[in-house]
């Protein structure tokens, strides 16, 4: 059991002010604990002392390692937070009551459980970063004493060690805290994986270091014969490393070519540099195996140089080259170098870019409370096995695996993104749902009339580029909804006779008030109502709202009956044009063509769904006939249709080859093609088309009936 005597030696960077505090927080965490026993046996003030000595081996600051003292009394004794307040400090207080609220999170195997568990550990992150810092020594404590606990405590733990915890350490750059905790928990969640792959490794482990010993000699000798200053540790792989590279590219365990590893730590970027040099001079290297992480460092800003040699003994080596301070920042990451202002608040670095992540979560999480959903964006944000992209003028952009041109779009600026056309990737013209690689150098195209559809939602994978997606779809909504509904509104009070001191604002907002049973502070939510379909905008609504008065039909006058002759007034009815609006969409069942005579249902919530006059659901009457109403397409309005085409044929060659020409002549474009032969040895074609209008598709149909050997053609 470590003592505090050690603590105090380990934080000897400290003053004596602050050693003085740091005993004091001993001394109240011992009365607090006193007579509590883990399950190792050994007193529970011995959790907390290993907490605080993993702190300050990362020289973080005092309220931190105040805070490692005192992280269980509040969960395990009745201290409040105000008495720590009072006698530690608000920033220790903060901080303890942080790691308190993380830990009251009982059980994280459903993905309720684990969403909640990120839930707060991401509040809390974004709160004071140093709570996760004091979370995660406390979990890997933890779990070098997991012996101690049931099966089924243990499995759970270790679990969310591998799905939440060490992905967290990996973002934030702690590279050795990462590494322990994925080492401790390995052997408890796959017990049979862990001793097939320490079976393979510890046969190998005395001739592997032997052989790390000598070429470590050698590298030292390179480099000292060139006046270049190194320091060169050497590792073998750890088991679960080991055990995800060989999963994640299905090789054998022969294939693992880092199994053997030396870092070579030098004092400037410079003399990294030339080390490489050195070393690929003096032995064969794997070029595809070469990965340069300070001129293009990690999400987590790891920098390091990678490569891989071949000796003469066929032999292969990883080498990790870097300075001093890229190696503690590999070990420690962001605590390598977290500061605070003297009596500021503290607050998350904004310029640090290891924590846009974490900001783009605590944003996600807000508008995301689907916990499947979060888990699933979350997990491609911990692991940041990035995408690196130019721009045209050579700037890096770092992406996750899957990332489209449309997410760079946005990485670059909303503006870009929400206006985006299309791309050109690597001088070619792609399509924006594109997904990226490495190297790719992408240029944006952008249209001020492009605007965002639904379609863009399943072409991005960042949350941030999902996040502005839905802003803008959700903001386009409301003044669709809004704009929909006064139209509503507008043409049904049209239809009658009724006095404007009835229509004023202030009245007509009571008397809406009534109808609805609710209290409206503007026409605008009334017109959102009308728009959504919460509400069906008809003679029956406009009865219950202007009860009492007689509902008399409005009479045209003379001249708007000259007029109209003359003008010939469209029918009646909202016009459509087929473009993708929030509060307007085609009915899946029937994908309505435009010049096909066609009926708008009010569904609430959605708007206006449109479905053809054939649809089997107005023929029926299954739907409502309450909340339907009149629409007709623009006759201005341009697009493309889907439509379906069954062709019943004698079982010639040839037909397909006639049908398809017919339709490209008449520039219409096949989707989806299946050909069929039916029991009787007749033919039977089902197309998919894209077509401009209902006399398109007549043409097309037309055109297919006279072709020989073609008995029938009809749509679906």
């Amino acid at each position: 059991m470590i003592r505090f005597d050690d603590i105090i030696e380990k934080a000897s960077y400290l003053g004596e002010k602050d050693i003085l505090l740091l005993q004091k927080a001993y001394i109240y965490a011992a009365k607090a604990h006193k007579g509590q026993i883990r399950r190792s046996g050994e007193p529970y003030l011995s959790h907390p002392l290993e907490v605080t000595a993993m702190l300050a081996d990362m020289r973080l600051d005092t309220p931190t390692l105040v805070a490692g003292l005192l992280h269980d009394v509040m969960e395990d004794t009745d201290v409040p937070t105000d008495e720590l307040r009072d006698l530690f400090g608000r920033e220790a207080a903060v901080l303890v009551e942080g790691v308190t609220k993380i830990g009251r999170v009982q059980d994280a195997s459903t993905e309720t459980g684990r969403a909640e568990t990120i839930r707060k550990i991401i509040l809390a992150m974004t709160d004071d970063l140093r709570v996760i810092f004091i979370k995660l020594a406390d979990r890997i404590h933890n779990l070098k004493t997991l012996k101690f606990l049931d099966e089924n405590k243990q499995r759970r733990i270790a679990r969310e060690t591998l799905e939440i915890y060490a992905p967290v350490a990996n973002r934030l750059g702690m590279g050795r805290i990462r590494a322990e905790l994925e080492d401790l928990a390995f052997r408890y969640v796959e017990p049979e994986e862990f001793f097939r792959i320490a079976a393979l490794v510890d046969p190998r482990r005395k001739a592997a270091e032997k052989s790390l010993a000598q070429f470590k000699k050698k590298l030292e000798a390179l480099m000292k014969d060139n006046g270049i200053p190194a320091e060169i540790e050497f590792r073998i792989k750890r088991l679960y490393s080991i055990s995800s590279k060989m999963k994640r590219r299905t090789i054998d365990f022969d294939q693992v070519y880092d199994f053997l590893a030396l870092r070579l730590i030098t004092d400037t970027d410079r003399n990294c540099y030339a080390a490489l040099g050195l070393i690929h001079q003096t032995w064969s290297h794997l070029p595809q195996r070469f990965r340069d992480f300070i001129a293009m460092p990690k999400p987590n800003l790891y920098q390091s140089l990678h490569t891989t040699i071949i000796t003469g003994e066929k032999q292969t080596f990883e080498i990790q080259i870097r300075t001093r301070v890229m190696h503690e920042l590999a070990d420690n990451g962001i605590a390598a170098h977290w500061k605070y202002k003297e009596g500021a608040p503290p607050e998350i670095q904004k310029d640090d870019r290891r924590l846009t992540w974490l900001r783009e979560m605590a944003a996600l999480y807000q508008e995301q409370k689907n916990p499947r959903e979060f888990l699933k964006t979350l997990k491609s944000h911990l692991i940041p096995e990035e995408v690196y992209v130019f721009t045209p003028k050579g700037h890096v952009i770092s992406l996750p695996p899957g990332a489209t041109a449309l997410d760079f779009a946005f990485k670059i600026h909303s503006a870009v993104g929400l206006h985006a056309s299309g791309a050109r990737i690597n001088g070619s013209l792609a399509a924006l749902k594109t997904a990226l690689k490495t190297g790719d150098i992408v240029e944006i195209l952008t249209d001020p009339a492009k605007t965002p559809s639904r379609a863009w939602l399943s072409a991005v994978a960042t949350s941030a580029a999902r996040q502005q997606i839905r802003r803008w779809l959700s903001l386009k909504s409301r003044t669709t909804s809004l704009t929909l509904g006064k139209k509503l509104w507008e043409r049904e009070i049209r239809k009658y006779a009724l006095p404007s001191a009835l229509l004023e604002n202030k009245e007509l907002l009571l008397r809406l008030g009534r109808a609805l049973k609710t209290k409206l502070k503007h026409m605008d939510e009334f017109y959102r109502m009308a728009g959504t379909g919460r509400v069906v905008v008809d003679k029956r609504f406009l009865e219950a709202v202007f009860s009492g008065e007689t509902l008399e039909p409005k009479k045209a006058s003379f001249f708007d009956k000259v007029v109209s002759r003359v003008r010939k007034d469209p029918p009646p009815g909202l016009a459509l044009t087929h473009i993708e609006e929030q509060m307007v969409s085609m009915a899946k069942c029937c994908s309505p063509i435009k010049g096909e005579p066609i009926v708008g249902y009010l569904t609430a919530g959605k708007g206006i769904t449109v479905h053809a006059v054939r649809c089997p659901l107005v023929v029926k009457e299954i739907l409502d006939a309450h909340r339907m109403m009149d629409v007709h397409w623009d006759p201005a309005s341009v697009g493309t249709f889907k439509a379906g085409l069954l062709i019943n044929t004698e079982n010639s060659p040839g037909v397909l080859a006639g049908v398809a020409g017919v339709i490209a002549k008449l520039e219409g474009n096949i989707v989806k093609a299946e050909v069929k032969t039916l029991p009787d040895g007749k033919g039977r074609i089902s197309l998919e088309l894209h077509i401009r209008d209902i006399d398109h598709l007549e043409a097309i149909r037309g055109r297919i009936a006279r072709l020989k050997d073609v008995i029938s053609v009809h749509r679906p």
